[in-house]
């Protein structure tokens, strides 16, 4: 049976780029939506749900960044936010509250496409797919929890994790002792290739120590290593 085209919503406030946009995605085959604002979004969405949105993040009014963290909370569609090239930390925080991915302006059609359907397979297939539990992680005093995606210290307190947090940590705790490029953690963040101009997985690494009250300067749990990443030193016992 043939399955019906992914619906894409265009979140954009400049009609031109909206229209050019919507216009090569439906020769591509897809069902789109044009919204210019959150309201108009938020009209789409409750007529018909979206496999994907697309969200400018230099909206007016309601920014992209805050219906990024709207959405997420409602719904696990796929997210692409659009930024501008000086937007590194509007990037990182996309990524925390629940984007899956971001392409910067000016962009390739075709590089925009190859993301949309790199999203929309994964998106689908994790709709479909049940994934086996995953145990309980413990070291130092805390216990990170795949299945529930929560980390607790010893007293059973609760500490908060973006998703770009969580993504790392449960990569890092899953291959101790094993060194991770910066490419592959910000694949596994962000599902793209890294840059050494990108800093997205150097702030969540610094954010994830502070959390875990692991010194920056001699880190036990999160230690660099200089030129190729990241690693994890001490093995977690599973619980």
């Amino acid at each position: 049976m043939k399955t019906a085209p992914a619906h894409i919503v265009i979140v954009e406030d400049d009609p031109a780029t909206r229209a050019k946009l919507a216009a090569y995605f439906k020769a591509e085959g897809y069902k789109v939506s044009e919204a210019e604002d959150g309201d108009m979004m938020r009209d789409i969405l409750a007529s018909e749900p979206a496999d994907l949105l697309l969200i400018d993040i230099q909206l007016p009014g309601e920014d992209g960044l805050k219906l990024t963290r709207e959405q997420r909370e409602r719904s696990e569609v796929g997210i692409i936010l659009v930024t501008g090239r000086s937007d590194t930390v509007d990037r990182i925080v996309g990524l925390e509250i629940g984007a899956d991915d971001y392409v910067t302006k000016p962009f390739e059609q075709r590089e925009l496409l190859a993301r949309v359907k790199n999203l929309l397979r994964r998106v689908r297939a994790g709709t479909s797919a049940v994934r086996p539990a995953e145990e309980r992680r413990k070291f130092m005093g805390w216990t990170l929890d795949p299945g529930n995606r929560t980390l607790s210290n010893a007293e059973g307190d609760y500490t908060d994790l973006t998703r770009a947090e969580f993504k790392a940590l449960a990569l890092l705790t899953a291959n101790p002792g094993k060194v991770l490029s910066r490419d592959r953690l910000l694949h596994e963040i962000a599902h793209r290739d890294w840059d050494p101009s990108d800093r997205t997985v150097d702030v969540v690494i610094r954010r994830l120590r502070q959390k875990l009250m692991d010194d920056s300067r001699h880190p036990r749990l999160i230690v660099t290593s200089h030129g190729e990443g990241y690693l994890f030193a001490v093995p977690p016992a599973k619980a």
